[in-house]
């Protein structure tokens, strides 16, 4: 899960599933991609776009991962908490708090809420996060409000509304079952007709 989401980044889930494939069948362990040279790895990812940039992170953190743990599991994570888990992660090079949210949250099963362009465009026309508010800001807001049972679906319905419904640019405001509860409704209908 770390990989991929490294892979996923500034790219579309097509791609970065082409290239974690890509990766998978150009090498037969984790250990063989920690072994390998960042240009083979490079090679193996191209179709994820930024393939020297991210071959660089995985072998990076491949080779942490290995030193600090002597193998590649991270399963050791979910005996701490939430906080602790998503910490250790931070420490390796290129994971950021949304790719540590993504490892604690889909391979792990805690209740670390990924914050991607889509949950952080709606929650603060939601008004669930101030439109100041930083990435780093709203997952911590986020993941005190959402119920740590709701986070995982919480997560991927915001995703989901945000491809569908609302958008970045001309939101489907009218088709929008939350139009009533939202404080965005008027200004951006109003913006729409103008």
């Amino acid at each position: 899960m770390l990989v991929q989401t490294i892979l996923s980044q500034n790219t579309s889930d097509s791609n970065s599933r082409r290239a974690f494939e890509s990766l998978l069948a150009s090498f037969g362990s984790w250990g063989e991609v920690a072994d390998a040279s960042v240009s083979q790895i490079a090679d193996s990812i191209k179709t994820g776009g930024l393939g020297e940039i991210k071959a660089r992170y995985i072998k990076q953190v491949l080779e942490e991962i290995r030193r600090r743990r002597d193998g590649f599991e991270l399963d050791f994570l979910r005996q701490l908490s939430p906080g602790e888990a998503r910490a250790w992660l931070r420490q390796l090079s290129g994971v950021g708090m949304k790719t540590a949210s993504c490892v604690l949250l889909f391979s792990l099963g805690m209740p670390a809420l990924p914050v991607d362009t889509h949950v952080f465009r709606v929650s603060r026309r939601l008004g669930l996060v101030d439109s100041k508010a930083s990435v780093e800001q709203a997952h911590k807001l986020l993941e005190s409000l959402v119920p740590p049972g709701n986070v995982y679906r919480f997560h991927v319905l915001l995703i989901e509304h945000g491809r569908k419904v609302c958008k970045a640019q001309r939101p489907r405001c009218d088709e929008c079952v939350l139009r009533e509860s939202c404080p965005s409704y008027d200004l951006t209908v109003e913006r729409s007709h103008d």
